[in-house]
């Protein structure tokens, strides 16, 4: 076993009466994600996964982040076990004291994570709009006026995670733009409707038997639903632009993501809600080039592109998602 993580996991599953230390087999970190420590724990009979939340991330910029969002995400999931069990990890409990929460690991033949498939040109199985269902879902249900949203006032820890090091920071590589871009974080800031998760990205998306397993929710708060839905739509659009074979096909990814969240999305007028994802959207693909979280997938001129592209559409200020979708060849550049 190794050190600090090690001895942190056997804190926790004593301290939640998951087991005896003896019966732990191992202890073995996971790597990839920049905002927390995370392990598998394995016993004669099972593994599980222990997960604490980082203050500083594993990032070259200075980005700092309160560990108190470990608990938000814990009860995000709770939120989303509620109301489809068969889309979230089986939980096992949350410790405030140890900053940690233990859930089921999940792994077997029919588990794929999404960035993978994408990054790798599968073929398209109708995941994005599988996704896209789930989290108008969520939304929907969490719009509703009996949704405890006092257990998601963390919109400071949203600000740490988000605003920030997406945002508020590109106006310093982008002086010329902080209009737009205020335009923008006031937009989002103003619109808190529903749960939302904050990181509906790829790599945070697991499909087993075909269905989605959303993971790793610690900049949920009770926000703006635009969010997640650009949040989403943005990775798809950097992979078609990086991966050109794929380009057609994840082009029409993200029109069914949308349109098979917009059809559930009826807690505010459809237009409106089109209009704030359509404005984030192109601030939010120039965030994963020059925020303090770049994507790593890129290389020199596919970001030269997309920093063009993304600049091009936040200054249209399009109310409409297709639009976007259609601004121009996202193959360009690509493979370069």
């Amino acid at each position: 076993m190794q050190g600090d993580i090690s001895t942190r996991c056997i804190d926790l599953v004593s301290t939640l009466g998951l087991m005896d230390k003896n019966d732990i087999l191992s202890v073995t970190p996971l790597t990839g994600g920049v905002a927390s420590d995370i392990a598998v724990i394995e016993t004669p009979t099972q593994k599980l996964c222990a997960k604490f939340a980082l203050a500083k991330m594993k990032v070259t910029e200075d980005w700092q982040a309160p560990i108190h969002r470990n608990k938000a995400e814990y009860l995000w999931l709770q939120s989303l076990a509620q109301i489809a069990p068969e889309n979230c990890a089986q939980l096992y409990g949350h410790s405030e004291e140890l900053g940690g929460f233990v859930m089921e690991f999940i792994e077997g033949d029919d588990v794929f994570v999404w960035k993978s498939n994408l990054l790798n040109s599968a073929p398209p199985r109708g995941e994005a709009g599988k996704l896209g269902a789930l989290l108008a879902k969520l939304h929907l249900f969490s719009s509703q006026a009996n949704f405890n949203k006092a257990d998601f006032d963390n919109q400071g820890d949203f600000e740490a995670l988000r605003i920030e090091p997406y945002l508020q920071h590109l106006k310093t590589v982008h002086p010329n733009l902080e209009a737009d871009l205020d335009d923008v974080i006031d937009m989002v800031r103003a619109n808190r409707k529903a749960l939302i998760h904050g990181d509906i990205s790829p790599k945070n998306i697991l499909f087993r038997d075909g269905q989605p397993i959303i993971l790793d929710a610690e900049c949920a708060t009770f926000g703006d639903p635009a969010f997640d839905a650009a949040f989403c739509l943005n990775h798809l659009i950097l992979k078609a632009i990086h991966v050109p074979a794929m380009q057609r096909e994840y082009v029409q990814e993200a029109h069914r993501f949308w349109d098979f969240y917009a059809i559930q999305a009826n807690w505010e007028p459809g237009r409106d809600l089109e209009r704030r994802v359509a404005r984030l959207l192109p601030a939010l693909m120039l965030a994963r080039v020059d925020g303090k979280s770049p994507v790593e997938y890129l290389g020199r001129t596919q970001r030269e592109y997309v920093r063009a592209l993304a600049i091009s559409l936040l200054k249209q200020n399009t109310s409409q998602l297709s639009e976007i979708f259609a601004a121009g060849d996202f193959s360009e550049g690509a493979g370069l």
